[in-house]
């Protein structure tokens, strides 16, 4: 069996110089390959400035563009949707896909707050706690999250409350759609569940920032990789089932 192929969703901007470029997060490619995942990047179908442009300024899809997107994702037997600045109907369009294909998703920060109202509007607000959700450094742990008993993310982590990093601004808000199953302690949603068997699990940490130093992590990241590996087993099926 080869390694899953995990799909993850580039970004499009402009260098000062105005040459175009597509970038991906060093530490979620970094972090998926040690964990034994193959790094499928996903490529934007729009060439609109992901920095630059504003949130409710990106176009709609077209179909033709929808169609490339199914394209990329029918290679993929996982998805990451990594954090960022904000999310595009590009991103929109692969989640609500995943989830109808049954692919497994983590997302990560802003993909967390993506998952939390990837079908409705969006509904964020700005974080005014005194707890620090936005750390300076990247070799720290800087507040706690109590985790619900009766969720996956309790499973693979076999506890019910955990440290983590925190690099946020803004933070979601509960939904009816995915499962609200961890909270900060000044209240905040820090992790969230789609209600079916397939991993498709938000947090609001970055896992691959502390995976090195931290078991937690790792643990995620293991789970995720491991229901990629199942969705790559039933593709495999499929095909022989076809061929025979």
């Amino acid at each position: 069996m080869n390694k899953p192929i995990i799909g993850i969703p580039l970004r499009y901007q402009k260098l000062k110089d105005e040459r175009p470029i597509l970038y991906l997060g060093e530490k979620v490619r970094r972090t998926i390959q040690k964990a034994g995942g193959y790094v499928f990047s996903i490529v934007p179908v729009q060439d609109i400035n992901y920095i630059e442009t504003k949130g409710n300024e990106f176009p709609s899809l077209s179909k033709e563009e929808k169609e490339i997107i199914d394209e990329n994702l029918a290679s993929c037997d996982g998805l990451i949707l990594p954090g960022g600045i904000k999310f595009t109907p590009y991103d929109r369009y692969l989640l609500e896909e995943a989830i109808k294909k049954e692919i497994p998703v983590l997302g990560i920060c802003l993909g967390m707050q993506l998952m939390s109202c990837y079908n409705e509007e969006i509904n964020l607000e700005k974080n005014e706690t005194p707890l620090n959700h936005h750390q300076e450094d990247d070799n720290s742990l800087t507040h706690k999250v109590k985790i619900k008993k009766n969720s996956k993310l309790y499973e693979i982590l076999g506890q019910d409350e955990i440290e983590v990093n925190s690099f946020h601004h803004y933070h979601a808000t509960d939904n009816n759609t995915y499962k609200v199953v961890a909270y900060s302690t000044d209240g905040l949603i820090e992790a969230i569940e789609y209600p079916n068997e397939v991993f498709n699990i938000g947090v609001q940490w970055h896992p691959e920032i502390s995976y090195d130093f931290d078991l937690n992590p790792q643990k995620i990241i293991a789970a995720f990789i491991e229901a990629a590996k199942l969705k790559q087993k039933e593709k495999v099926k499929r095909e022989e089932k076809i061929l025979n």
